[in-house]
């Protein structure tokens, strides 16, 4: 007994300790791009003057003065500092295997501030402007990114949040502009995200489609249409069925007057505090109810999920609708709040990012709201960096959110395991 028990510790031992050894270098690799673009730029390519950053507009309550910091003598410090973080990152891996999100949240705040004082020479950055901006573009990126967690935790994988954020937008708008309620139109956009979400669960649900499949059939389907009504019906009957009304600012009081957050994150619309609702919701529903463990035990082990007496198919079908009511909310902002009126595609591929959300937040609620707040932030940046006049050019500016979106996914997200069966239809055996 004892020589068998020797003998397989023995063969265990190799394959405990290949286990160990698995370490992914993936976030050092990326790090350390960054930490090199930031010497080229920094030391390679200097900048002399002053950079300044307006933390308060004015108008508001409580004013503080702005932050003035040598230029050239910023980009070495912030350079050295990056360099130092990236080797660090290095060393985590080599000793513990794994690097660290706080690790990697210091690095990108460090080179972004860096950054902003090299592109800002001689200029002043309108801070709570640039955030203002950024949550602006993140609202239905994290609404995407809430409904693609809920999807594929449930193991429906949901390419069809760009169909579903456009139908939330294009009949948010009709519904409103008719009824002069944006209430009503905001009802309209979920009922529209849900009917999307509906054909994903039957075809890929009932009848076993290919799931990525039919989700891009759902964009193509929901672009086409949408485009079609826009010039033959809507484009014909403006004042009728593509004014809507607006949700205007409401500020929460004393709240609002915080500097920089208070503008940035109480001083908003009805929709961005139904967001962080939604957020808030999903993450306790996910973790802390029995909804959430049955959502997460049919997305891991649907076999283990029917043998409990749990029903698979009723189980992801209807989370698949749940999932196309939020995104479907966030479609109504682009009608109700950002822009005046539908447009054809105005949502631009937001669809497609907020998928990457969930992807680089590990299917998690908090984590994809953050990474959509940071692929919000890549895009409102290029506005930001044109009106400051920054010698980086407006091409580049253009792809910088897909850049983002690109580093982030393959490289800093490192290891991430989707739910098990994520993808997988289930046959009742």
């Amino acid at each position: 007994m004892s020589t068998a028990a020797s003998t397989s510790e023995q063969n265990a031992g190799p394959i405990a300790l290949e286990r160990t050894q698995i370490k992914s270098w993936k976030a050092p690799i990326a790090l350390g791009v960054f930490a090199v673009i930031a010497v080229v730029l920094f030391i390679g390519i200097p900048r002399e003057g002053q950079s300044s950053f307006r933390f308060t507009e004015p108008g508001d309550a409580i004013a503080l003065p702005n932050l003035v910091v040598p230029t050239h003598a910023t980009g070495v410090i912030v350079a050295i500092l990056l360099v130092i973080l990236a080797a660090l990152s290095v060393w985590l891996i080599w000793k513990r295997g794994a690097s660290s999100l706080w690790l990697v949240i210091v690095f990108a705040v460090v080179f972004m501030f860096g950054f902003l004082s090299w592109a800002a020479a001689n200029h002043t950055v309108p801070f709570t402007g640039l955030l203002l901006g950024s949550v602006s573009l993140s609202v239905p990126l994290v609404f995407g990114a809430l409904g693609g967690v809920i999807s594929e935790r449930a193991g429906v994988v949901n390419i069809a949040i760009e169909g579903q954020l456009l139908a939330g937008a294009f009949v948010s708008a009709v519904v409103a502009s008719v009824t002069h309620n944006v209430f009503a139109g905001l009802v309209g956009a979920m009922v529209a995200g849900v009917l999307v979400s509906f054909v994903l669960g039957a075809f890929a649900i009932k009848y076993l489609v290919d799931q990525v499949i039919v989700g891009v059939v759902l964009n193509v389907l929901v672009t086409g249409l949408t485009s079609f009504l826009f010039s033959q019906v809507l484009s014909a009957n403006t004042p009728l069925l593509n004014d809507p009304p607006r949700l205007s600012r409401l500020p929460i009081p004393l709240l609002s007057d915080i500097p920089v957050v208070g503008q940035v994150l109480f001083n908003q619309s009805l929709i961005v505090y139904l967001m962080y609702l939604a957020v808030f919701l999903v993450w306790f529903g996910l973790f802390r109810t029995r909804w959430g463990l049955r959502m997460r035990a049919v997305g891991e082990h649907p076999t283990a999920a029917d043998t409990v007496g749990i029903n698979v198919t009723g189980t992801r079908f209807w989370n698949v609708a749940l999932a196309g009511a939020v995104a479907g909310l966030g479609g109504a902002y682009f009608t109700l709040v950002s822009a005046p009126a539908f447009g054809k595609e105005m949502t631009a591929g937001a669809g497609f990012i907020a998928l990457a959300a969930v992807i680089f937040g590990r299917w998690h609620p908090v984590r994809a709201t953050l990474a959509a707040l940071l692929f919000g932030f890549a895009s409102y940046l290029q506005t930001t960096l044109g009106v400051i006049g920054s010698p980086v050019p407006s091409e580049f500016m253009l792809m910088l959110p897909y850049v983002v979106t690109i580093f982030a996914v393959a490289g800093l997200v490192g290891l991430s395991r989707a739910p098990a069966a994520d993808g997988k239809p289930y046959i009742k055996s």
